[in-house]
């Protein structure tokens, strides 16, 4: 099977590009690859996010999708509005499942991994997104409010309102709301899915979960697997990685 994944490229090894090419692998699953941006980062800190040409990610993503039957996308990182639309306008060439993470802006650090409102890349990736994956600070800045999730129902109201602006499936990831790690998936007309796993104890944060999870789901909806099955086994998967974590350098610890 092949995935195809989006993303920027973290040097550290710890999320983006080089992360999920691993966790393709480690899922069976031949990865592509195109970069959006070319971060300069450490396991410490992020220090700039330099955005690859916009012209450069079309033409990469039309020659692959022109050429290569594609089993399911992962989209992280964008870096601009401008490569948001070339990404937007490749997708019309495939109907492989979509698995967006939203990144805006990065948990370590005050560099904006994103220029120019990621609510306007929302509406343009929508109609050709199956699962939007925010975690809760993002889901709010894609919404448009509460100031906050601090409750499953803030989450489900969230979620519904970004079903409302198009996604077919939303999973936002929470794991602050109780003992366990939580996190809440809502698609089609059913009620929304609490996705519970015990809440781990690690050594400090853990570096690349995000993206690890998104691509996870990824790879299992290449399978075939329905949206929830693939939700599921993510977050398995994820949990194990950070059970696992590697420090690579002097700073965060990783999940590959």
């Amino acid at each position: 099977m092949n995935v195809l994944v989006i993303a920027g490229l973290d040097p550290s090894g710890g999320a983006g590009l080089v992360a999920d090419v691993r966790v393709c692998e480690q899922h069976g699953a031949r990865p592509m690859a195109v970069a959006t941006a070319l971060t300069e980062q450490t396991t410490v800190e992020l220090r700039a996010a330099n955005v690859v040409s916009h012209e450069t990610v079309g033409d990469q993503l039309r020659a692959i999708l022109s050429d290569v039957e594609i089993d399911a996308v992962k989209i992280g990182m964008l870096g601009s509005m401008l490569v948001a639309e070339q990404v937007a306008r490749a997708l019309e060439l495939t109907a492989a499942r979509v698995v967006w993470d939203p990144v805006g802006r990065p948990t370590r650090g005050h560099v904006a991994l994103f220029e120019g409102d990621l609510r306007e890349a929302a509406a343009l990736l929508a109609p050709h997104v199956t699962l939007v994956t925010p975690n809760a600070d993002e889901a709010v800045l894609l919404a448009g409010g509460p100031a906050a999730i601090s409750t499953l129902a803030d989450a489900a109201a969230v979620a519904q309102a970004l079903r409302g602006l198009g996604f077919a499936g939303v999973l936002v990831k929470g794991g602050h709301w109780g003992a366990d790690a939580i996190d809440l998936l809502l698609a089609g007309a059913g009620a929304p899915v609490v996705l519970a796993g015990p809440r781990l104890v690690t050594d400090g944060p853990v570096h690349g979960t995000g993206c690890a999870l998104a691509t996870a789901i990824a790879c299992n909806l290449a399978t075939g697997c329905d949206l929830e099955a693939a939700c599921r086994a993510g977050k398995s998967y994820v949990a194990s990685r950070i059970a696992a974590a590697v420090r690579p350098g002097r700073g965060r610890q990783a999940v590959l």
